[in-house]
């Protein structure tokens, strides 16, 4: 009787350690790590969209060219808004390509609203001017390092459902592969020129 509990200690531990070395559990573990580095992804994103409203009561005082730069931002910064990603839609490569241009409109467009207020030394000096400056800029790194957080991670759980033993627990769970997300800005392979006017 002895051996008989005893062989099924062991094959129960056998059992046990084929499936933790199958990924049955390592596999979903990285796969909620990757939505949560893409909720940081949305979230970056959210923060660069609510700074946008205070640049525009800053900025009403500027010229007709910044007014115009700046209803370009506001509409980018609709469309951008009006995109949701959910995490159901992390392996759609359209979804998140779409996405990543939407917010590479928005961020291109931001950029040439800031370049084009430093023409203006009374803008420059005021004090709100300066801290939303300081404010883009800290939100457009933060874009970045979420975004970089979340490919990691996504590689991460892509290399777990593509490799073996791993695979096994994935295709147990029914769990596909990730997209990464490439951030798109329009003429990103261009330096910008920054238009400082014939009275400069």
């Amino acid at each position: 009787m002895n051996i008989r509990n005893f062989s099924r200690f062991v094959m129960l531990a056998f059992a046990s350690l084929v499936l933790a070395s199958c990924g049955i559990n390592s596999v979903p573990t990285a796969e909620e790590n990757a939505k949560a580095k893409w909720a940081d992804v949305q979230n970056a994103y959210d923060r660069r969209a609510q700074l946008l409203p205070n640049l525009a009561n800053i900025a009403k005082g500027a010229a007709e060219q910044e007014r115009a730069i700046l209803t370009d931002v506001i509409e980018a910064r609709a469309k951008a808004t009006s995109i949701q990603v959910s995490v159901n839609d992390l392996g759609n490569a359209a979804k998140l390509k779409q996405f990543a241009e939407a917010q590479g409109q928005l961020g291109a467009g931001l950029g040439r609203l800031l370049a084009n207020f430093e023409r203006y030394p009374e803008l420059k000096s005021i004090v709100n001017y300066q801290m939303l400056q300081s404010q883009v800029e800290s939100s457009e790194n933060r874009i970045n390092i979420a975004i970089k957080d979340y490919n990691e991670a996504v590689r991460d759980y892509n290399t777990r459902v593509r490799t073996f033993p791993e695979m096994i627990g994935a295709m147990i769970r029914g769990l596909k592969p990730m997209e990464p997300f490439n951030a798109v800005t329009p003429n990103a392979e261009t330096a910008p020129v920054l238009d400082m006017g014939p009275d400069q």
